[in-house]
């Protein structure tokens, strides 16, 4: 789980809950969404959970009831978000090559 160096600037900020907005709204369509936890969606995604809460309270998806926080997903929200069909260009992870420097050194000692 990873989160990006704070503060965000306004752009970054901008940058980074559009795509967390793309992927929680994905992850929310999802048959099984119903039954998912924030800590759940946390470990699923990589997100920060603390970034998870910050999107959804964006989204106006969490709510008070019966003095708890709950996620409150309004289905027509979550289909005309998936109605645009958005795009994100991704890294394709058969392309990137990362080690520990750690271990790179090593591997240059040897």
């Amino acid at each position: 789980t990873g989160s990006p160096e704070k503060p965000l600037s306004d752009l970054g900020k901008m940058a980074y809950r559009s795509y967390w907005t793309h992927v929680l709204m994905n992850v929310l369509a999802a048959p099984n969404a119903s039954s998912l936890s924030i800590e759940t969606i946390s470990t699923k995604t990589g997100i920060k959970v603390e970034d998870i809460i910050s999107t959804l309270q964006s989204l106006d998806m969490i709510k008070s009831w019966k003095g708890q926080h709950v996620v409150h997903v309004k289905q027509s929200v979550l289909k005309a978000y998936l109605k645009q069909d958005k795009k994100f260009r991704l890294c394709d992870s058969k392309y990137l090559k990362w080690e520990p420097p750690a271990t790179a050194q090593k591997a240059k000692e040897s």
